[in-house]
Parts: C-alpha cells; sequence; structure tokens
C-alpha cells in the first residue's frame, strides 16, 4: 500500500497544487474582510463564481471574432484577468456599500445572514442570465492552454510514477502566485496596506488618526473580490467547464483554508489554500486504498474538513493565527 501511495506523490502534488492555489487566493477575500470587520462574507464564493461566469463570457466573445488568432492567447487571458477583476472588484464595493455598510453596527448575525442572502442572489441571477443566453446554466469555455506536458518523475526515484500536467497549470500557478505576492506586498509596504492594518487593529482610534474608514474598507472589498473574480477565470481555464453553484462549494472550501490559516491572517490564509488543495488531493487519490474500498474518492471533502476539526481542537487560532485576548 505504501509503495502505491509513493508512486501516485507526483501527481498529487500537482494536482493539488492547482487547486490549492485556487483556493489560496479565494481564502485571502475571506481573511482580509474578517481582519477588518471580523464578518464572513459568504457571498464570496459566489463572486468568484460570477467572475468565471464574466471571464469565460469575454474568452468565448474573444474566441468568436478571431482574437485568438490575432492575439497570443496569454495576451488574451491577461486582458481578460484584468477585466473580469476591475468589474468583480466593483462588484464587491457595490455590495459593501448596499448590503453591508447599513448593517455595520448591527448585531454580528444580521450581516451573516444578509451575506448568505447576497450569495444565493448572485446564483440565481447568473443561472438566470446562463439559461436565457444558452438554454443551459452549464458553460463550457474555449479550449486554450491544454497541451499537456510529460513529467520523468521516474528518473528522480524508481519509486515514482510518471505525472503529466496541462500547460494551464503553469499559468493558474504563476498567476496566482503573482496575485499572492503582489497582495502581501500590498499590504505589507504600501501606506494603504499600513491603513488596512490599522483598520484592522482598532478602526475607532485608525478613524481619529485620520485613516478614512470607509475608503479602507470599500478599498478591501475591491481587492478581495477582484482577486476573487480573476481566480475564477483561472478555474474556468483549468477546468473548462462552469455552473453557477461552482462558488458554493469552493467558497467553504476557501474559508475552510482561511480558518485553517488563521482568519484574518494574509499568509496564513495562502498556506491554509495549499495544504488544503493537497490535502484533498492526496485523498481523492489514496482514500480507497487506504480504507480497503470503504471509503471511495467522492469522500475527499470529508477528510478535509475532518483535518479541519482536527487542528480546531488541538490549535483553534490556526496554523499562523495568533490567540486573541478579549478586554472585558
Amino acid at each position: 500500500m505504501l509503495n502505491d501511495i509513493l508512486q501516485s506523490i507526483p501527481q498529487v502534488l500537482i494536482d493539488g497544487l492547482t487547486l490549492g492555489t485556487v483556493y489560496a487566493v479565494i481564502a485571502l477575500g475571506y481573511t482580509m474582510v474578517y481582519g477588518i470587520l471580523e464578518l464572513i462574507n459568504f457571498a464570496h464564493g459566489e463572486i468568484f463564481m460570477t467572475g468565471a461566469f464574466i471571464g469565460t463570457a469575454m474568452l468565448i466573445v474573444l474566441t468568436g471574432i478571431g482574437w485568438v488568432s490575432a492575439l497570443p492567447a496569454i495576451v488574451m487571458l491577461i486582458t481578460v484577468l484584468l477585466l473580469t477583476a476591475l468589474l468583480t472588484g466593483l462588484l464587491g464595493m457595490g455590495i459593501e456599500r448596499v448590503a453591508y455598510r447599513p448593517l455595520r453596527n448591527a448585531p454580528k448575525l444580521i450581516p451573516l445572514i444578509t451575506a448568505i442572502g447576497i450569495s444565493f442572489l448572485l446564483q440565481d441571477l447568473v443561472r438566470f442570465i446562463a439559461e436565457l443566453k444558452k438554454g443551459n446554466y452549464i458553460v463550457t469555455g474555449p479550449s486554450l492552454f491544454t497541451s499537456q506536458i510529460k513529467i520523468n518523475s521516474s528518473a528522480i526515484s524508481s519509486v515514482f510514477n510518471d505525472a503529466s500536467i496541462k500547460s494551464s497549470f503553469i499559468i493558474v500557478l504563476v498567476s496566482a502566485i503573482i496575485m499572492m505576492v503582489v497582495l502581501d506586498f500590498f499590504v505589507n509596504k504600501t501606506k494603504w496596506g499600513m491603513a488596512m492594518r490599522a483598520v484592522a487593529q482598532d478602526r475607532e482610534t485608525a478613524s481619529l488618526m485620520s485613516v478614512n474608514v470607509n475608503k479602507v474598507i470599500s478599498l478591501t472589498f475591491f481587492i478581495g473580490s477582484a482577486l476573487g473574480g480573476a481566480t475564477g477565470v483561472l478555474f474556468a481555464v483549468q477546468y473548462g467547464t462552469i455552473d453557477p453553484y461552482i462558488g458554493f462549494i469552493l467558497g467553504l472550501k476557501a474559508f475552510t483554508a482561511a480558518v485553517l490559516g488563521g482568519i484574518g491572517n494574509i499568509r496564513g490564509a495562502m498556506l491554509g489554500g495549499l495544504l488544503l488543495g493537497v490535502m484533498e488531493m492526496f485523498a481523492s487519490a489514496n482514500l480507497t486504498l487506504m480504507t480497503g474500498g470503504v471509503f471511495g474518492a467522492e469522500y475527499k471533502d470529508v477528510f478535509a474538513f475532518a483535518i479541519l476539526i482536527i487542528v480546531l481542537i488541538f490549535k483553534p487560532e490556526g496554523l499562523l493565527g495568533k490567540p486573541v485576548a478579549e478586554k472585558v
């Protein structure tokens, strides 16, 4: 059994990193909003889904008018990523302004319920538009970056099987890493990032120090939603098929990743997403073997959430989070 598990490791790492980077970037949106407002924005998964549909629609239109032959595919993808990030960022700002800001001083349960309501609203709106235009809410995007690259893992060690990756894997991985590095630099090294950290630490004191709290919160929603929307495009390019319900389970997994790494900690969200993706792919590949056929690959979600429960029992603040003493 151990030999079979070791043979699958190269492919598990490749698939796990692909999925983990998606989780990590979506988790950043959750952790940024929670860090400042202590609000779990459950609509964030649907913003990711909306970005996937917007980006796929753009790619289909641009492919239809011949941009693929006129421009390199990577240039077209970068253009679509930037436009989708801008649109979903504005969508996130609009949601914060209309749905969350009026409830900022309300009991925490009320904005949480509002977030769930926004989630269902976006889900049904996208489904309605997709069915109206296409007759079906399941959408398949254009085939981009589908060439297969073989990795000769057996040359490293005879224990490993050879692995293969789609060229889109490199695009997703590089794009996600760039987004995470730029965000980390922005939050830790820029003036606006300092303002965001100040508001996260103490909103009232930050406002007394001439920080415009409303602008900082709007910027936080814009950045988190822009990253989520751009990641939706990368997801569509990697996996090919999307539907209005992908945001629900992926949103929950990304929230799990944020909690696993330490909710409110940006680097923790990145680490949590990558770990969760690799663990989930490991379970998908080996759970049947490890349990003698009792559990199959479909139980990978149970495995992922079980890991989360174990972490929270022994380290409730998450892997990189810090215990917070509540003043009374």
